[in-house]
């Protein structure tokens, strides 16, 4: 019954060889953010005047606004600028918004520590928020495409939504003992943001390290390419062979080879 409920259909044949190691880090990446988001969230709460007598509705109603406005011209912006590289690049674009998330999350901690620029914070806070929302759902889409080996996109889209509704249910469970807890206690609240955060990266740097995609970007041709004329064997290597050494971290454009090199020797 479970399998029915958070696998798709006819797994394990429906899905990737991948599938399994994905999903399992991107569980635990999932549940780690929720908790930091909670976090998050207590802060701004706080720092917006909830339990401050001296607050006003109107200035926690703008500064919310401000933070929302932000965030939607930032999401506009960065599709427009980098829409069309999320989905070739997956690996990295997925790393890189979940480090983004982090960082917007230590924004928003920090803060309520900072009065004068509490709008301000929060409103950069918002922006990193949203290029994550793009990059995080394009990324997604991606991995997604390339999961789904039965034309069975939706199912294992549907599937994974189930799956992070369950990781979310479950944090909000942790949550609802851990935000006691750490109300008046500054000091819990960044030992939990550290290891939650430092599990959260681990998790998703492990995820994407497990993906095998099945094709050649510009960077795993790059590292075929290279590999291929270092070896002067004749045997160009297949993309399974390059997937493991795609850089997660770094464009292509910091591997040791220059492009012209290898595009002049073909």
């Amino acid at each position: 019954v479970l399998q029915d409920v958070f696998l798709p259909k006819g797994f394990p044949a429906s899905v990737s060889d991948d599938y399994v190691q994905y999903q399992i880090w991107d569980t635990v990446q999932a549940f780690a953010s929720s908790i930091t988001n909670t976090l998050a969230t207590q802060a701004v709460l706080k720092g917006v005047g909830v339990g401050d007598e001296q607050a006003t509705v109107l200035a926690a109603t703008l500064t919310w606004l401000m933070k929302d406005g932000t965030g939607m011209l930032g999401r506009i912006l960065f599709t427009w600028i980098q829409g069309s590289y999320l989905d070739c690049d997956c690996k990295r674009w997925r790393l890189f918004a979940d480090i983004l998330n982090d960082v917007s999350i230590l924004m928003d901690i920090c803060a309520p520590f900072f009065r004068v620029y509490f709008t301000l914070i929060v409103c950069v806070a918002g922006v990193c928020r949203s290029i994550v929302g793009v990059a995080g759902g394009a990324t997604r889409a991606a991995v997604t495409q390339h999961q789904a080996c039965r034309s069975n996109m939706a199912d294992v889209s549907a599937k994974d939504g189930s799956q992070e509704t369950l990781v979310n249910l479950a944090a909000l469970l942790c949550n609802l003992a851990l935000v006691p807890m750490v109300s008046d206690r500054q000091w819990l609240v960044w030992i939990l943001f550290t290891c939650f955060t430092t599990l959260h990266i681990y998790a998703n740097f492990k995820a994407v390290r497990s993906l095998d995609m099945p094709t050649f970007n510009q960077v795993r041709l790059h590292l075929a390419a290279q590999e291929f004329i270092s070896d002067n064997t004749g045997n160009f290597p297949g993309v399974k062979t390059v997937n493991q050494r795609e850089p997660v971290l770094c464009s292509e454009s910091l591997l040791s080879v220059p492009s012209t090199s290898i595009i002049s020797f073909f």
